[in-house]
């Protein structure tokens, strides 16, 4: 028997109108999420080479690091008046910071959102963290380093609930056939948001001062909160003007109780794919966050590049892990449609390349010597291999249980966060004096982190429903 549809007549009639389906509006709304989500997070890995004064490249040693641009050489003369001499280390903890505060609300944000929705989870979230951007040249101004390691970690408290909300809202509306493409889209955000960050910190802090760049990311973000709330809600059942159709099919397609059963805690924490999908999550996040907290002090601090140059040579890396991102969406829905291939091989055989490769690249690329279009060009090939991460263990926690897929992402996602908070104080203790010797031992240490968390979710990583799960199969005897 067809349930009623309670929807009041406006909703109904806005609803058959509508030509794009509302799955497809909340992957879009999900990946501009993760983009401004990103930008209030990224940018300040530019902002701070502004904001300090920077290395004397002429008292390196010689073959330490590369001739790079003369402008860069001359500018030492220049006036650093109202600059920072913060040290590799205290800049390391900074960019670190946002990560103290991340970690803490994952779990709190994965369990709210699974029991009463990710709609106002997300908002809220986004909210704050639009707003700390905003305030950050206010914190730097007036606090220094410690008012900027302070509005970080708030606005790491506003992120921490955005993944798990994120798979929550995406295991309500996405059906399991179609994740490959929508999940890839939606999580492809998180590329988009770097190139936007790399791409539009750099031009901004070429040609305005460095405040205008978090103004301006912050500003998009609370207009992005508005659309969301307007569009968006966390289920298809709760939405005023879905299609009659595409309910009928999101709600055949996704079955989940109404009344929602209390976490199987022992169970999950017990489970082998769920500790082999954390290794994964922590190994991934290793090598994405080094890359992108780090890559930009690479490129400027080794390979002597300037600020408009860095945003452009940092952000082509991560346009080809969009492009890659999203290709391997298509693909991979297209092998599993097709019976080519079982959704439990393309989640590790993908996950496997998404890690391998960046790793054994990007240390390439850190014995390509002082060529910055051949280091370039390895880094655009690491990271367009990573792509295949984001069809691989990020979308296991909504195969291994629909209805806990929030908390199951908040464990993953903390846990793996552990590995953006320690990286780039590590890579600050590695490299003192940023010598290219230093950070070959950076680019070694990602390799062995990505290659052996790939190989643990190979051996016990899953796509298959956990049987505490309430609407896993029943077992056969």
């Amino acid at each position: 028997m067809d349930k009623e549809d309670t929807r009041p007549e406006w909703g109904r009639k806005c609803g058959e109108g509508c030509l794009v389906p509302q799955r497809i509006a909340v992957a879009l709304m999900g990946f501009l999420a993760l983009l401004f989500a990103y930008t209030n997070r990224v940018s300040l890995s530019h902002v701070i080479v502004e904001l300090v004064v920077p290395k004397l490249r002429s008292n390196s040693t010689k073959g330490a690091v590369c001739p790079g641009d003369k402008s860069l050489s001359q500018s030492h003369a220049a006036d650093y008046t109202g600059r920072y001499k913060w040290s590799e280390e205290l800049q390391g903890f900074i960019l670190g910071s946002f990560y103290i505060g991340y970690i803490i609300t994952h779990l709190p944000g994965g369990v709210l959102a699974d029991r009463f929705g990710a709609k106002w989870v997300l908002a809220t979230g986004m909210l704050i963290s639009a707003l700390s951007t905003c305030l950050t040249p206010v914190a730097i101004i007036y606090g220094h380093q410690w008012g900027l390691i302070a509005v970080r970690i708030i606005m790491g408290l506003a992120q921490g609930p955005l993944f798990p909300a994120m798979t929550t809202l995406l295991s309500h509306w996405v059906p399991k056939k179609e994740r490959g493409t929508l999940g890839t889209i939606c999580y492809s955000g998180v590329t988009a948001g770097t190139v936007t960050s790399n791409l539009g910190s750099g031009f901004m802090l070429h040609y305005m001062h460095w405040p205008a760049c978090l103004y301006i990311f912050g500003s998009l973000t609370i207009l992005w909160v508005i659309l969301f709330l307007i569009l968006c809600y966390s289920t298809a059942s709760s939405h005023p003007w879905i299609r009659t159709k595409e309910k009928a099919y999101l709600e055949e397609q996704i079955p989940m109780k109404t009344e929602k059963p209390p976490i199987p805690w022992k169970k999950l924490l017990l489970n082998k794919p769920l500790a082999a999908t954390i290794v994964a999550q922590i190994g991934h996040d290793w090598g994405y966050y080094v890359m992108i907290t780090c890559l930009p002090k690479f490129m400027a601090d080794v390979l002597g590049v300037s600020i408009r140059s860095n945003g452009i040579m940092t952000s082509l890396p991560f346009v080809a892990m969009f492009i890659s991102s999203i290709s391997c969406g298509f693909l991979t829905d297209w092998l599993i449609r097709t019976n080519r291939m079982s959704i439990n091989l393309e989640r590790k055989l993908f996950n496997f390349i998404g890690a391998i490769g960046p790793g054994g690249l990007t240390v390439a690329a850190s014995y390509a010597g002082c060529d910055v279009y051949v280091v370039v060009a390895l880094f655009v090939l690491a990271m367009f291999t990573m792509g295949a991460y984001y069809v691989g263990q990020k979308l296991s926690p909504m195969d291994m249980s629909p209805t806990f897929s929030g908390t199951i992402t908040a464990i993953c996602n903390g846990l793996g966060s552990l590995a953006g908070m320690a990286a780039p104080p590590i890579v600050g203790l590695m490299t003192p004096q940023t010598t290219v010797a230093q950070w070959h031992g950076v680019f070694w240490l990602g390799f062995a982190i990505l290659v052996l968390s790939a190989i643990v979710f190979w051996i016990w990583g899953t796509a298959e429903v956990q049987s505490y799960d309430p609407n896993a199969p029943a077992k056969t005897a």
